[in-house]
């Protein structure tokens, strides 16, 4: 079994304010920023397309429902996955188990996190008559708490995890407009093989321990090498959904377009700076590069909603 190496003890902290800091950085909660300039780029090409009015209130919900929903889905995540990260070397030293902070603490932001995104989803039927957000809260949170699961059983877990990031582009686009049309679908696929791509990235620095611990992943299935290349296929799927996606809605033109086109650059790199027997430049791959790939498609297509008439 893959155990942890010897390092200093962790000391918990003590008040309130220093717990719920250390929580957010541990689910690092800036990450968000992957799903959300998806979900606000849906919310005004739902709007403009639709011809559903879009006010501070709609997306001031919407942002509360992203931050919600996937605190939830982290704090889910580190409660399911305890033991698992305790074998880890790399997750060893997280919040939950390390010691630094206790499942009770953990569960109780969970319930508090529940009850914000049922109450956020809630005001868009009361303040704008739209039930499909309240009607659909509690089988989202469920999806996408549920991906710690996955990879008890299943090598598609990485997919999973791509369609749970995938309800975000869906969802704001029914809390706007009520309804679905083509290109919050195509976008949805989109998000589902951009995520999947990285994720499988991302479980290559694990490869030793899921084999150890009998996680299931691509790369412990099929060794790093492989495991790359379903990652660069996944992505090239990707890069075809994002040209798809301009092309499926009159309102994205030039800005979006320059948008996707730096952004299968970006993915370009990110595939080079990832190596079978070289991972050191994960992180960089990992967090900076669809970052970055996250706000430029959310920013210039937002630029080409807002300049259309």
């Amino acid at each position: 079994m893959t155990t942890a190496p010897s390092q200093s003890p962790i000391h918990p902290p003590q008040s309130t304010i220093a717990k719920l800091s250390l929580f957010a950085a541990d689910i690092k909660i800036a990450h968000t920023l992957f799903a959300l300039p998806w979900a606000i780029l849906s919310a005004f090409l739902a709007a403009k397309e639709t011809g559903h009015p879009i006010t501070f209130g709609k997306i001031l919900l919407i942002l509360i429902c992203m931050v919600t929903a996937r605190t939830v889905a982290m704090a889910s995540n580190r409660l399911l996955d305890a033991k698992l990260d305790k074998e880890n070397p790399r997750t060893a030293r997280r919040a939950l188990p390390s010691g630094a902070l206790s499942p009770g603490f953990v569960t109780g932001i969970v319930i508090v996190c529940v009850a914000g995104f049922f109450a956020s989803t809630y005001c868009f039927y009361y303040f704008y008559n739209n039930p499909w957000p309240v009607l659909l809260s509690l089988p989202v949170l469920a999806f996408i708490a549920a991906y710690p699961l996955l990879k008890r059983f299943t090598r598609l877990c990485h997919y999973y995890l791509g369609a749970a990031l995938a309800l975000a582009p869906v969802c704001a686009w029914l809390a706007i407009a009520g309804q679905l049309n083509w290109p919050p679908l195509i976008m949805a696929a989109t998000v589902l093989l951009w995520t999947a791509g990285f994720d499988i990235l991302y479980a290559c620095q694990d490869y030793q321990s899921d084999l150890a611990t009998g996680v299931y992943s691509v790369p412990s299935k099929l060794g790093i090498p492989r495991a790359l290349w379903v990652s660069r296929l996944t992505h090239t799927v990707c890069a075809a959904l994002l040209i798809t996606l301009g092309f499926s809605s009159p309102i994205l033109s030039t800005f979006y377009f320059i948008g996707a086109a730096i952004a299968i650059a970006l993915l370009i790199v990110e595939h080079s700076l990832v190596k079978p027997n070289d991972l050191s430049k994960l992180n960089l791959a990992f967090f900076t590069v669809n970052g970055v790939i996250s706000l430029l498609i959310g920013t210039l297509g937002l630029i080409d909603i807002l300049r259309s008439r």
